[in-house]
């Protein structure tokens, strides 16, 4: 029996299959200035708003951001998946086109806690630098950063203020990591967390907590906690070929 023919694609469809295409190729690279809705709709000879429906739907993939007035440019596909890599939170502010700047709330010299020490299998009498650090963009809380520094590794670190770069990404810049580990897990801000971030207390949050070792000595050990009606997971893709 003759298969019955695949119905056509939609302009819809074809639309957004064309734009994936160019961002996901690389044609398009991270700043690429997408044409104008009305130069879409003229090109595909469709109405403006099946082509805001696509446009929409894109930047809710976060394949590009919209800007009202300027129009819309391609983001940089790392910060889809950069929560699952060594990032730099200023660059997932800034490609979300928000104004970065950081805090440090507070910092302290202390030897490690008994289950510190357990977990990150270090002596006892091991020293960190515990610091907090606020992220914003625009001014708002973007995420909130908690970090012990193994100062046995890490010993500049005992006179670094943080203050042109978030403890983040001063590390990456002067100490080579050769393992790291990720959690991602979902929970409720607590009574501090909540005000630190403007949200209600009880909140759900994403909450990313990573380990990193040199050599297998411990580096750092931190968690980012990000407010979860403004941030998600994003990855996309392809099948297997093993």
């Amino acid at each position: 029996m003759d298969q019955a023919p695949e119905a056509p694609k939609s302009l819809h469809d074809t639309i957004l299959g064309d734009i994936e295409s160019k961002i996901l190729s690389g044609e398009w690279p991270p700043g690429h200035q997408v044409p104008s809705e009305l130069e879409l709709s003229d090109s595909y000879g469709c109405s403006r708003m099946t082509v805001n429906k696509v446009m929409t739907q894109l930047a809710q993939a976060g394949l590009i951001l919209r800007r009202r007035r300027v129009g819309s440019v391609v983001l940089p596909q790392k910060t889809q998946l950069s929560v699952l890599e060594i990032h730099d939170v200023r660059d997932d502010v800034e490609a979300m086109g928000g104004s970065y700047r950081h805090e440090i709330l507070a910092r302290a010299y202390r030897p490690v806690t008994g289950a510190e020490a357990l977990r990150h299998a270090v002596p006892e009498a091991a020293r960190v630098l515990d610091v907090l650090c606020l992220h914003r963009s625009d001014g708002r809380p973007f995420s909130l950063e908690e970090r012990l520094i193994f100062l046995d590794c890490v010993p500049e670190a005992e006179a670094e203020p943080f203050t042109d770069a978030p403890p983040g990404i001063w590390l990456l810049d002067h100490v080579p990591w050769s393992a790291a580990e990720n959690e991602i897990s979902a929970v409720a801000a607590d009574a501090d967390e909540a005000a630190r971030l403007e949200i209600a207390q009880g909140a759900p949050c994403l909450a990313i907590s990573r380990r990193t070792w040199k050599q297998g000595e411990p580096v750092t050990a931190v968690r980012f906690l990000y407010p979860g009606q403004l941030h998600r997971l994003t990855a996309r893709f392809t099948p297997s070929t093993a």
